[in-house]
């Protein structure tokens, strides 16, 4: 087998990119809308057909929705703002998931083109082989599937890439892998609600999305903008998880609330949607993160590990509530 590189990579995205969009242009979408007030000016007694055209126009620029091939559902986790421990959070949700129910098989997508963590968080590196149709293998370790351009580029090299060629590095990484079968995908989102995370919500169809956040206002002022941002893309939101929701002194046990208290139980209250649960801080999550060692399967029986197993039992107990 041959392996796949960061500069087969960018040459494959460069030639891509500068191929025809598939979408409409702005000035075509305009011409659709001068179109549509045209009309409106004409038939003004019949504004639902009129709504109903202006649907079918705007849905013409969208890409449509294709399963990414062997996985039965597909979880995003995502939040607002970078440093609240969303890619630490991911990766124990995913090897949770299979901790409370060994049949289940969950693969790691690294959507965080930018600053991909799952290399080091999964302990993870080289370049992924090619199969005979050049798909990439996802490189595997916990017995967790993972896919990220960290495993393209060097540690400590930055990816320099304009807005196109990221997303064409996200179609690649969605549709030229290969998974295998999986019940679940869980995917890495990259903070805030740009690009990438439209790119995949109007590409796949995603199952739920888990937004991850601190107590502290600030970050869930952004948690906030994540979780509207998946209700007007129709995913449904899962939940909130709390993060660093406590610290407790290991010498003499105190409890201090660092970043405030129950805020994204509050949050979750306010918009709605279900509270999954809260994580420690705790020394041992960070210090078995660091070392490519998830607490969940480094510590099973840990405080810390049962955390994330009631967060991954309150996920797959929404999922089949909005599924």
């Amino acid at each position: 087998m041959t392996r796949f590189t960061y500069s087969k990579l960018s040459h494959f995205l460069k030639t891509y990119s500068s191929r025809p969009p598939s979408f409409r242009t702005a000035a075509e979408v305009k011409a659709g809308t001068c179109c549509c007030m045209q009309l409106k000016r004409f038939q003004s007694s019949d504004s639902r057909a009129l709504q109903d055209r202006q649907k079918q126009q705007m849905a013409r620029s969208l890409p449509k929705q294709k399963p990414v091939a062997g996985v039965k559902q597909v979880i995003v986790v995502a939040s607002g703002k970078g440093g609240v421990g969303k890619s630490t959070t991911a990766v124990n949700l995913a090897l949770a998931i299979m901790a409370n129910d060994a049949s289940r098989s969950v693969g790691l997508l690294d959507a965080d083109v930018y600053g991909p963590s799952i290399p080091k968080l999964m302990n993870l590196t080289g370049n992924p082989q090619l199969t005979d149709n050049n798909l990439m293998i996802p490189l595997t370790n916990y017995g967790v599937p993972c896919m990220s351009m960290g495993f393209l580029v060097e540690d400590t090299a930055p990816i320099v890439w304009r807005g196109l060629m990221v997303m064409s590095a996200i179609e690649r990484l969605l549709r030229q892998v290969h998974w295998g079968s999986l019940d679940y995908l869980v995917v890495d989102m990259p903070p805030g609600t740009g690009d990438v995370q439209l790119s995949i919500t109007q590409n796949i169809p995603v199952a739920g999305a888990i937004i991850v956040s601190t107590p502290q206002d600030i970050a869930l002022l952004d948690a906030r903008r994540g979780a509207e941002m998946f209700k007007k893309v129709n995913v449904p939101v899962l939940g909130l998880v709390e993060n660093m929701s406590v610290f407790q002194c290991p010498n003499c046990n105190h409890q201090t609330h660092i970043f405030g208290s129950e805020g994204a139980r509050r949050l979750a209250e306010t918009l709605g949607v279900t509270f999954l649960g809260d994580i420690p801080l705790h020394l041992n999550i960070r210090q078995t993160s660091d070392i490519g060692q998830p607490v969940v399967v480094s510590a099973p029986d840990s405080s810390e590990a049962k955390a994330y197993r009631k967060v991954a039992s309150a996920v797959l107990k929404r999922l089949q509530e909005v599924s």
